[in-house]
């Protein structure tokens, strides 16, 4: 078990999904356009929402590189970690659409364990951490996402608290 670089995994998940928070706190409508443009899949139904916006993804990825050099990691692990999980956070909310749960609704499990699992399955191979190592880091992401989402909705940062 690789525990330090489990965790320092856990934390480029916490900036590669907590930087569109900050972001839509600090720059408001600014450059908020939504990724999908608007379209809608087959069912009718957007394909992302409103919610998922270019800046969220362009401000994450990069923000992921530079937290990756800051804990010694190489930054191409923390862009890597950064698309990957926005990329998971994207699954999620395609899947949302198409069960027609709202923006920002919550769906415990399905808003977590897609933009932690992927980024973590990667760096399984490419970190050589094990599988226990990705199922604990996936956990870690769930719950410390969900005590984190409440604290920040506490501090204002975030509009739901969830």
């Amino acid at each position: 078990m690789e525990p330090v670089a489990t965790l320092q995994l856990v934390l480029l998940l916490a900036v590669a999904n907590g930087t569109p928070v900050l972001a839509k706190r600090l720059l408001g409508s600014r450059g908020a356009w939504p990724l999908d443009r608007g379209a809608t899949f087959a069912d009718g139904r957007p394909l992302f929402g409103a919610s998922k916006t270019l800046r969220g993804i362009v401000l994450a990825i990069p923000a992921t590189a530079l937290a990756a050099t800051l804990i010694g990691l190489p930054w191409e692990m923390g862009l890597l970690t950064g698309a990957l999980a926005m990329a998971g956070d994207l699954l999620s909310s395609f899947v949302k659409r198409r069960l027609g749960l709202a923006p920002s609704s919550r769906a415990l499990g399905l808003d977590q364990v897609p933009e932690s699992l992927l980024p973590l399955l990667v760096a399984k191979n490419t970190l050589g951490i094990g599988w226990a190592d990705v199922a604990l880091g996936t956990v870690l992401f769930v719950a410390g996402e969900i005590v984190l989402s409440r604290w920040l909705y506490r501090l204002h940062i975030r509009d739901q608290p969830y």
